[in-house]
């Protein structure tokens, strides 16, 4: 896998549950290279809470973007990878700048910075929610 030039990888995430806990959902845009961005939409369960969603949504992302550059025989740690989600919860935590006192989500958090350190550079950055709506259509 020889590569010249970082691949940049884009991913806006967000996730939710109708109650909380209640049926949970999330979905991801994800734009990998020069490629077109595409939206997959998820379904979690009936007994998610909205944070539990919003990393889940994360978690596939960033499972899907390493799967993609794999397959295109690209190698991950030279990917350049923005993400952008409304959760402050879900991004500092997974930065390590927040602490998860909650075990279901310590282990969320740390299958999200496992994945995160599958990469070369990772940015999470928070965006307001009205942004995550515009290009996710929720």
């Amino acid at each position: 896998m020889t590569q010249l030039s970082p691949v940049p990888v884009r991913i806006v995430f967000d996730g939710g549950s109708l109650g909380n806990p209640g049926r949970g959902y999330g979905s991801y845009q994800i734009a990998v290279g020069e490629s077109e961005p595409r939206i997959v939409r998820l379904q979690f369960g009936a007994r998610i809470t909205n944070n539990e969603a919003e990393y889940l949504a994360l978690i596939h992302a960033l499972e899907d973007a390493a799967a993609t550059l794999k397959a295109e025989n690209l190698d991950p740690q030279a990917a350049r990878v923005e993400v952008f989600g409304d959760s402050q919860l879900v991004l500092k935590q997974t930065t390590g700048e927040w602490k998860a006192r909650m075990p279901h989500l310590q282990a969320l958090r740390d299958r999200a910075r496992s994945l995160v350190d599958a990469f070369g550079s990772v940015a999470l950055t928070w965006q307001p929610r009205i942004h995550s709506v515009r290009v996710l259509g929720h």
